[in-house]
């Protein structure tokens, strides 16, 4: 064992884990800023971003299936180096990629997926590490770990906002390359800090019954699955088109509708999931989706309608507060409800997420592209997500205890 290593212990493992949070969000986030300069530097059109996102979420969809198998033949510490390994590539490829390949949008898309391997191997990973850990309130710890993912969100926002405005936009390249310095970080921690593995199921008796026994087969499990399918849409809906949205679909200055948009949405995003980190024990978790998701409703409509941008602004901002527990949540209620969690069942879920966050942005950027380019009518469309996750939370709470999971 390394020298460094023995004096660790499960603190720094959760250290850890933020880290790998903060790395999935700057490889999901760090792209969107720059839509509108790649339309500018490289020609591309409001499609063609559209394609940067789905390119990024079918990624992470890929890696989301895959990385069990990886970690059950590698161990969950290579495959986390990996993951940030990928990250620091796909950060810094942004900034290089384009130069070198035949064309730009084939620079950008390489970058994409080399930044959403890690991001995706981030995602199934790090939750049942962090879940592992000998910590007394688990739902608490695991809405603690993902707020990192909005403060890392937000950190993304204004420290990029903050270099373009003092620096200069023309030399985000160099940003990317400064950026890629936290990846960096979280490989190094990984590779001394030590690793805990969730306790075992109870093994089937027969493989005839081996399925029954499993828990990604229940109804349970096929109801956590749809609605983090919503809590995804219904976060990256808001969260990937923020800042095109603020800058053309509101005629807001890009640093002022970036700090008044994304921005606050992820900084609201982390409040809300640092309070319920913090207070898990004394608010219902069934109340808590119900505001969430209602909130979700209100901010949309928000953004839809709005009469003054600033008022649209609020509304994205909203989304951030009212998204805030459903992704961690559903993560934690999903491990107390099914018996026998496992990297496997995590995997499933944050390829539920991920789906989500594929369809959510998409089904923004299509109809938006169909309407002529106007945004706010797409937010509309995008209601469908939380008012299905208010219906699956209610049919949740009609059914916790009626023998729901068999």
């Amino acid at each position: 064992m390394h020298p460094i290593s023995s004096r660790l212990t499960y603190k720094h493992t959760l250290l850890a884990c933020y880290v790998g949070y903060l790395t999935q969000s700057l490889v999901i986030n760090f792209s969107p800023l720059l839509f509108v300069t790649f339309m500018s530097v490289y020609g591309l059109s409001l499609p063609q971003t559209t394609v940067l996102i789905g390119v990024s979420f079918t990624t992470q969809l890929t890696v989301d299936l895959l990385t069990s198998r990886w970690v059950k033949r590698l161990g969950a510490r290579a495959v986390t180096i990996l993951a940030h390994v990928c990250a620091v590539l796909g950060v810094t490829g942004l900034s290089v990629l384009p130069e070198i390949t035949p064309s730009p949008m084939i620079g950008l898309i390489l970058a994409t997926v080399l930044g959403s391997i890690g991001g995706g191997i981030i995602e199934v990973v790090i939750s049942p590490l962090a879940e592992a850990c000998p910590t007394e309130q688990k739902r608490g710890t695991m809405s603690l770990l993902h707020s990192f993912y909005a403060w890392g969100q937000a950190a993304t926002i204004l420290l990029s906002t903050v270099f373009f405005a003092t620096v200069g936009l023309e030399h985000w390249r160099t940003l990317a390359c400064l950026w890629a310095l936290l990846p960096a970080l979280g490989a190094l921690a990984f590779t001394f800090v030590p690793i805990y593995e969730l306790p075992a199921p109870t093994p089937p008796v027969s493989d005839k019954t081996a399925k029954v026994r499993s828990p990604i087969y229940s109804k349970t499990f096929l109801m956590f699955f749809i609605l983090r399918i919503c809590a995804g849409a219904s976060e990256q809906a808001m969260s990937q088109w923020a800042s095109t949205f603020a800058e053309v679909g509101l005629g807001v200055d890009k640093s002022l509708g970036d700090l008044l948009g994304p921005c606050a949405f992820a900084l609201l995003m982390g409040l809300s999931r640092t309070l319920h980190g913090l207070f898990s024990r004394r608010i219902p978790h069934t109340l808590a989706m119900l505001t969430s998701c209602s909130l979700c409703v209100v901010s949309f409509l928000l953004a839809a309608f709005a009469p003054h941008p600033l008022l649209a602004l609020i509304g994205c901002a909203l989304c951030g507060f009212s998204v805030g527990i459903l992704w961690p949540g559903t993560y934690s209620t999903a491990s107390e409800r099914l018996s026998g969690a496992s990297v496997t069942m995590f995997a499933l879920l944050a390829f539920g997420g991920d789906l989500g966050c594929l369809i959510g942005p998409a089904l923004m950027g299509s109809v938006a592209s169909m309407l002529g380019g106007g945004l706010r009518p797409a937010f509309l469309f995008a209601l469908i997500f939380p008012l299905a996750a208010i219906l699956l939370t209610l049919t949740d709470l009609f059914h916790t205890k009626g023998g729901y999971q068999k």
